[in-house]
């Protein structure tokens, strides 16, 4: 891997929390309330818990390095002498081989005019700057989680901490798709529907969950 191939350059904080936040809040909601459904010991639950929490951001965490990290292999929109030998090695013909070619050209083309209109800018690869994002990525990931886990983890009663979780999970989706509004220029009403919709999804799931199994 050189340091000088391209990649797409994070907008930084705020990609960082528009991917880390939600996922987050959502994996421990929906672990937190599925759990409830099987007896299980308060400790095991806390266990348990952690563990998806901690390895959960650190999954983020590596994928948002992979992304900032670029590809080396597919700068070129053209296929590579690799590329095009393997392709005839599958018995292609030249002339095939060439739309293919030119497919890619046009794919590539309309690529850079998304960036172009979506304001996102291509940059050369910094290690530094792709551990930065990664470990924003994770912080927030870890923060979106505490708002469903924390409750639990501040009181063992866990019919009450789920009425709290629940809560803090909708007032957290509220502030989110407010911010993500203003972030990505959308009108804040149709967001936070979206997200109190894939919220109520979770519980909607978890219920039908218990009335099968009950």
């Amino acid at each position: 891997m050189t340091s000088s191939h391209k990649a797409i350059r994070s907008s930084g904080w705020k990609t960082d929390f528009l991917i880390g936040f939600p996922d987050g809040l959502f994996l421990l909601f929906f672990a937190t309330q599925v759990i409830q459904v099987f007896p299980i010991e308060v400790q095991r639950f806390y266990t348990l818990h952690i563990c998806i929490w901690l390895i959960g951001g650190l999954l983020v965490m590596f994928s948002a390095f992979q992304a900032n990290k670029g590809d080396a292999e597919h700068d070129s929109a053209l296929l590579s002498d690799k590329e095009r030998t393997k392709l005839q090695h599958l018995d292609i013909n030249a002339r095939t081989i060439a739309h293919i070619e030119e497919e890619m050209e046009k794919d590539a083309h309309t690529w850079e005019q998304i960036l172009e209109h979506e304001k996102v800018t291509e940059t050369t690869f910094s290690r530094s700057r792709a551990i930065q994002h990664a470990l924003l990525t994770g912080f927030f990931f870890l923060l979106g989680g505490s708002m469903s886990l924390g409750p639990y983890l501040s009181n063992e009663n866990f019919p009450a901490a789920s009425q709290t979780s629940i809560m803090l999970v909708f007032l957290g989706l509220t502030v989110f798709s407010f911010i993500k509004a203003r972030i990505t220029a959308q009108r804040p009403l149709p967001v936070i529907l979206r997200y109190w919709l894939m919220g109520a999804g979770i519980l909607a799931g978890v219920w039908i969950l218990h009335k099968t199994i009950s």
